[in-house]
């Protein structure tokens, strides 16, 4: 089971940070991704971190404003987010997928968890 949570409502510019909690599986298998999906459109992918934290990637609307990051100890993935802007207004969701490495496609993940409403205002 995963149970994101961090969402809420900030202003432009400001920051966030999700979190993802796993529990009833081995964690450290997992390599772990956050999504995000908008009413009426597809879930999209927002990062990817490898099963060890090692290699990591990132959509091109988010690379260099959110970091993804994973502590094995604590079953938790983190997505910090920065300079937030109001197109990030969405649900997060994160998902985890049985294998060393990470996948920018929603159908390799074999669990998600709830989402999180991030709302942004300008």
């Amino acid at each position: 089971q995963l149970q994101a949570s961090g969402g809420g409502s900030v202003q432009a510019g400001g920051s966030l940070r999700l979190s993802c909690k796993a529990s009833g599986r081995t964690f450290r298998d997992y390599s772990m991704g956050w999504f995000r999906q908008a009413p009426g459109k597809e879930r999209e992918f927002v990062a990817g971190i490898g099963r060890r934290g090692y290699d990591n990637a990132y959509a091109d609307s988010v690379r260099g404003r959110f970091i993804i990051s994973r502590v094995n100890a604590e079953n938790a993935v983190y997505l910090q987010m920065d300079s937030l802007k109001p197109e990030d207004t969405v649900v997060y969701y994160c998902a985890g997928k049985k294998s060393m490495f990470y996948s920018t496609e929603r159908n390799d993940y074999d669990y998600w968890g709830q989402g999180t409403l991030v709302t942004v205002s300008s």
